[in-house]
């Protein structure tokens, strides 16, 4: 099997809270390859949205190591971090954190813009992923004029315009009803099979987790296969 795009050895994580020491994660090993979908459930607390922020280098490990493509973060200064995470990784969360005043086309665009690509090709990209995402007929809209379903399609497009390796995604339809939930995992099996983009999706949604290649569950700092 080739090198994965993210893993994490031995990843453990401690916070200092008070007189005593929280230990979140204890000795976290995963691998991700092109194409995975992967889910990680457990209860709330438990330390997922922790673990999915050491995977794309938002927070520092107590112990362990991170890799992408390879690559230790920890070796990494911080600008490499910071351009690691714009060509290698996309971000998803529950909310969409669109930017109200841009249209979908600008706010898909923004990854690209950060890369100073050129504003008639990187709203190129925008356009021709927000199609993917059925989103054509929508790239001049604000946020404000687009559905809870449209915003997070478009939320999606914007993690995917750089072609990352991974897409991180943090309770991507938390917010969503089931309809439009199955619509959002739809456009990313879809697009995880066109691009080979690994997800690395938190979730409380069980019918998400379920229909996911591997599962694993994260209890008392421990991940196990679900």
């Amino acid at each position: 099997m080739s090198e994965p795009g993210v893993a994490c050895r031995g990843l453990k994580k401690i916070y200092q809270e008070g007189p005593a020491p929280v230990t979140v994660l204890q000795g976290v090993n995963l691998e991700v390859h092109a194409g995975e979908r992967i889910a990680i459930v457990g209860r709330s607390g438990s330390g997922k949205s922790t673990l999915l922020h050491l995977l794309g280098g938002l927070d520092t490990p107590t112990a362990g190591v991170v890799l992408v493509q390879g690559r230790p973060f920890s070796e990494m200064s911080e600008a490499e971090r910071g351009e690691v995470r714009n060509k290698t990784l996309g971000f998803i969360y529950q909310f969409h954190h669109l930017l109200p005043e841009f249209t979908a086309a600008e706010n898909v665009a923004m990854p690209l813009f950060i890369r100073r690509l050129s504003r008639k090709d990187a709203l190129a990209r925008a356009e021709k992923v927000l199609q993917e995402v059925g989103l054509g007929a929508r790239l001049e809209h604000q946020p404000g004029e687009l559905s809870g379903g449209e915003r997070q399609r478009c939320a999606f497009a914007r993690a995917l315009v750089t072609e990352p390796a991974c897409v991180l995604a943090d309770e991507p339809t938390g917010n969503l009803d089931s309809h439009t939930a199955d619509e959002v995992f739809d456009v990313m099996v879809r697009l995880s099979a066109s691009h080979g983009t690994a997800f690395v999706t938190v979730t409380h949604d069980t019918d998400l987790a379920a229909r996911m290649q591997r599962v694993y569950e994260l209890r008392d700092g421990v991940l196990r296969p679900a």
